[in-house]
Order: structure tokens, then C-alpha cells, then sequence
């Protein structure tokens, strides 16, 4: 990694989480005492790499207060109607500071891996290749609505995982051409993808969950607890 490599974190949590089925966003839903988004940007801030970090959140949240955020590299921003929509507020947002390099990190991702996060930047400086965190299939995947249409076969499927790391000025040109044009981004990498630019798959663990439905947080409590124990 070059040292001169300016890096920044873009983490969008300015969504609702209808799945989790609560009563607040789900990045606030309360994980071992702390909101989710508060574990996730602790994690982050062990990046001491990174420069900055930028906090997408919606206008109308009642939740969130400067306070919940680590130290004073980070920074919010006012966040959009989808996840596409907020990656790229926050990227104009850090227009000022004109980073070489973002990674986008889910915000009800808190488990992620520090050690992977280091190999994905590490992987597309020395590639000079955005590239995202991710797993191969371990199941059988069936594609269908109510009956079996076919079986897919998954030898070279993966799961997608964040943080999702590319260059900062083709990551903006890529979103903001991808949301001219209507097309359905889910990540990141589609937004890439879309424009014929490469993206390196990096396997990383698969803990790193993403909290989505009430049946995820005890997972995800084990899951931390269990971490803790590794780092004791």
C-alpha cells in the first residue's frame, strides 16, 4: 500500500429496515447495550489508515446525534431515498477532501473483520482494481417463486459481503451515471459492474452478517461475544 494512497470510509445508514419488523431504524436497535451503528463505527475506527469516514443518514432521523460517532475523522451527512442514493451524498460530501480511495461499509454490518478489511485494501492498491469482500456459496441454491424451476449450479457463486472498495472518482461517475439511467444498483459493485469496470472478489469470513430480520441479533450477539473471546 502506498503511503500517499488517501483513503475514505462512506457508510450509509440513512435506511428504515422494514424487515427487522421494530419500532426504530434498525441500525439503532439497541445490540449488547450499544446501537448497531455504533458497534459498526467503533469497528471501522480501527482503521488507522483510513482519513475520514462519512455517515449517510436520513433528514427525518430522530435518532442519531453527533455523539454516537467515534472520533473526529468522522463526519455525517444527509442521506437519500435507497442505499445508491446516500453512497453518493456521502461521496459529494467528501468532495472537499477528494479521497483517492472509498470503501462502503453497511451499517448493520458490525461484524466485519478488521483483518479482511485490510486485505481488500491491501488487494486493490497493489491491483489498482476495486474489488469487494465476499464468500462462496456453501448451499444448494434453487432458482423459483413456489415450485423448483432449476437448480443453480454454485461453483462460481458468491455472497456479497461490505465494505466495497473502488476508486473515488469512478465510484461517483458510476452512481451518478447507474441513477440517471434507472438502473436497479444493489451495491456498489453493480454500479461497477454496469460499466464494464472490474471487481475483484475477495474471500473473506463469513460471520461478517448483515443484521437484516429479529432472528439475526441473538446470532449476531453470539457472534460478538465470541470475537471477544479470540482478542482476550
Amino acid at each position: 500500500m502506498k503511503r500517499n494512497d488517501k483513503l475514505a470510509v462512506v457508510i450509509p445508514a440513512a435506511g428504515v429496515g422494514s424487515r427487522m419488523q421494530a419500532q426504530m431504524p434498525k441500525q439503532y436497535i439497541p445490540l449488547l447495550g450499544k446501537p448497531i451503528l455504533v458497534h459498526t463505527l467503533e469497528k471501522l475506527a480501527g482503521l488507522e489508515c483510513v482519513s475520514q469516514f462519512m455517515v449517510a443518514v436520513s433528514k427525518e432521523d430522530g435518532y442519531f446525534s453527533s455523539a454516537l460517532l467515534p472520533d473526529s475523522r468522522f463526519s455525517h451527512c444527509e442521506g437519500g431515498q435507497e442505499r445508491a442514493d446516500s453512497v453518493l451524498l456521502a461521496l459529494k460530501a467528501l468532495a472537499p477532501s477528494r479521497p483517492d480511495w472509498v470503501l462502503v461499509h453497511d451499517a448493520a454490518r458490525p461484524l466485519v473483520a478488521l483483518d479482511d478489511i485490510y486485505q481488500l485494501i491491501s488487494r486493490c492498491i497493489n491491483q489498482q482494481q476495486g474489488g469487494i469482500l465476499a464468500a462462496k456459496v456453501k448451499d444448494t441454491i434453487k432458482r423459483g417463486t413456489e415450485l423448483v424451476q432449476e437448480t443453480v449450479p454454485r461453483a462460481s457463486l458468491w455472497q456479497a459481503f461490505t465494505p466495497q472498495m473502488f476508486r473515488y472518482e469512478e465510484l461517483l461517475a458510476a452512481l451518478e451515471l447507474g441513477l440517471s439511467q434507472g438502473a436497479n444498483i444493489t451495491d456498489e459493485a453493480s454500479a461497477m459492474e454496469l460499466q464494464n469496470q472490474p471487481v475483484q472478489l475477495i474471500a473473506a469470513r463469513t460471520d461478517n452478517i448483515k443484521i437484516t430480520t429479529p432472528e439475526d441479533l441473538p446470532l449476531a450477539e453470539f457472534i460478538i461475544q465470541q470475537q471477544g473471546k479470540q482478542h482476550d
